[in-house]
């Protein structure tokens, strides 16, 4: 019996390519700014060279992962987001992270928290992005 060729047979013989180099968002103010939220609540760097009223910032990677770029366009964002981060605190809990985000600029959307402690908080970015905050290690 003949076996239909699967296109996936190739990708189990060899290495994916290409690879993602960075995950970008775009930013209708100003692209350092929203680099400097997403540095500070990440704790990864801006590249050293970006500065203030670049058109484009890099929050570089701390390792093999795909950098953060926040590019500049002419519009603003208008609907929901197709893609989000889901961030897990691994040093405080939930609720400690997202009194963090709101301190760093972020806004509460949605809680979806459940009684028995799973779920998540859904936020926004200073530019309306969504991510949504799971349960900590701590809670």
């Amino acid at each position: 019996m003949l076996r239909a060729h699967d296109p996936h047979d190739q990708l189990r013989e060899r290495p994916l390519n290409p690879t993602i180099r960075h995950i970008t968002f775009d930013c209708a103010g100003e692209p350092y700014d929203l680099a400097r939220f997403w540095s500070a609540l990440l704790g990864r760097p801006i590249s050293d060279e970006d500065e203030p009223g670049d058109a484009e910032v890099l929050i570089e990677a701390p390792d093999a992962g795909p950098g953060l770029l926040f590019v500049r366009v002419g519009e603003g964002k208008t609907v929901k987001n197709r893609v989000h981060f889901d961030l897990r605190p691994d040093d405080r809990t939930r609720a400690q992270e997202v009194e963090r985000a709101l301190e760093l600029g972020a806004r509460q959307l949605a809680d979806r928290t459940l009684p028995d402690g799973r779920g998540w908080v859904v936020m926004a970015d200073p530019e309306g992005n969504e991510f949504c905050v799971e349960r900590g290690r701590l809670g």
